[in-house]
């Protein structure tokens, strides 16, 4: 039988402490900081999530301070991305530059309850929820931003492309 991924869901206004409390930083492997993730706000997640799994949110994700910290703990934790109703804007910019998906849907979040079977086409923009059989269209990621994120972030996708390549 074949696992399938889960809808993880949150409220509004959590902020980057809540993502990833400053105890759990710095750290010399920012891989582990994926197991502490969301930990005091949301434990079940930080026990439960598996990879590929999704987080969905409420408006306001990602408010507080602008440490990147916060994106990169979510992204150690491998879920597939991210849909929120709203982001902060720093945190937003944030999750881009390190390569973790985000999308903006307050349709997904109202179609979805706790640990719903998910399945997410980000080229396409299609939130399936395979609990209910409710198909949801968001706005499919930007090309560019598919190219940051399966490079790894901004400065590996900049590693990997020439200035000439670039300004085309």
């Amino acid at each position: 039988m074949t696992e399938t991924n889960k809808a993880w869901k949150i409220g509004d206004d959590i902020n980057t402490d809540e993502i990833i409390s400053s105890e759990y930083y710095p750290r010399e492997n920012l891989e582990e900081l994926g197991q502490f993730a969301l930990f005091d706000a949301y434990p079940d997640f930080a026990k439960n999530k598996r990879p590929g799994d999704v987080l969905i949110a409420g408006n306001n994700f990602g408010c507080g301070s602008s440490r990147e910290y916060a994106p990169i703990a979510l992204k150690h934790t491998r879920i597939k991305c991210i849909i929120a109703k709203s982001y902060a804007r720093i945190f937003y910019r944030n999750a881009i530059n390190i390569g973790l998906p985000i999308i903006i849907s307050e349709e997904v979040y109202d179609a979805f309850n706790e640990r719903d079977d998910i399945e997410v086409n980000l080229e396409k923009g299609i939130s399936k929820n395979l609990t209910t059989g409710q198909d949801i269209t968001t706005e499919p990621l930007p090309a560019f931003v598919m190219k940051i994120a399966d490079s790894g972030g901004i400065v590996e996708y900049l590693k990997e492309h020439s200035f000439e390549e670039l300004t085309r």
